[in-house]
């Protein structure tokens, strides 16, 4: 759990992430599209704030959170709390969850499966994942495509975007280094947020893992590939996605 939480300062602000996050809804409608297709507990992995859970639930579904962050879960539960919603939050590593229950639909967004930096990791999650899926259930997530464009990055300062933070009603311009290790596949980032009076830095790992890397290790842990889009739209993957989506099922 410690490894895990080391790499975690990007989350250490739940405010500023979602700030930041927040407003990204392409894959709410995706979720509930397949939650439709089930019944029962669906599981909302690495939740953070609940951006996903809590929609999820308002729609209707019983949702467990989980997540290995506690500010980022105690912000998830007061915003559940405001709107009077009922969700079981859980803080736990999904490396290696515990839950009193099995679901037909576990999940795990914002590209949170980059954050299983290992072999060991990412089989650890696999294992947990089809431990508490029922034959047959679903298990969906999404993680960026290795494409040139993503890995092959200047490491020098690029300019990513500007927001006003709601506090301090103070322009935020964020930029970004990123390096990238191909022997481990992973890329080290910082983001830089500048503000009037100050400036701010935070760092985070990533791994990246390709397309056919990707198929022989659901293969392995007990599932059968369903569909490979690059968007929520479900376009088809192509060599020029910025993001893999994955529907898998449980064989067995």
């Amino acid at each position: 759990m410690k490894k895990a939480l080391d790499n975690a300062e990007e989350y250490n602000d739940p405010i500023l992430y979602d700030q930041e996050n927040e407003s990204f809804r392409d894959d709410i409608p995706f979720l509930i599209k397949w939650a439709n297709k089930t019944e029962g507990p669906i599981v909302d992995l690495a939740c953070g704030t609940g951006r996903a859970t809590i929609p999820l639930a308002e729609a209707g579904f019983e949702m467990i959170g989980v997540d290995i962050n506690g500010n980022m879960l105690a912000e998830a539960q007061r915003k559940a709390a405001e709107h009077s919603i009922t969700i079981q939050w859980e803080e736990q590593d999904c490396s290696d969850f515990h839950l009193p229950i099995r679901s037909r639909f576990i999940f795990t967004v914002g590209n949170s499966f980059q954050h299983f930096l290992t072999n060991e990791d990412q089989d650890m999650l696999l294992k947990s994942v089809c431990k508490h899926l029922e034959s047959g259930g679903t298990f969906i997530f999404g993680t960026r495509f290795p494409g040139p464009g993503e890995l092959l990055q200047p490491s020098t300062e690029e300019y990513w975007r500007s927001y006003v933070d709601r506090d301090t009603q103070q322009k935020v311009d964020v930029y970004t280094i990123s390096e990238y290790d191909p022997i481990e596949q992973l890329q080290h980032y910082k983001t830089i947020r500048r503000m009037e009076d100050r400036e701010t830095c935070t760092g985070i790992t990533l791994r990246y893992t390709y397309p056919k890397e990707m198929e022989r290790l659901l293969i392995k842990h007990g599932f059968k590939l369903v569909h490979v889009f690059q968007d929520w739209q479900e376009t088809p993957l192509s060599e020029d996605a910025y993001q893999m989506v994955y529907v898998c099922e449980k064989v067995g």
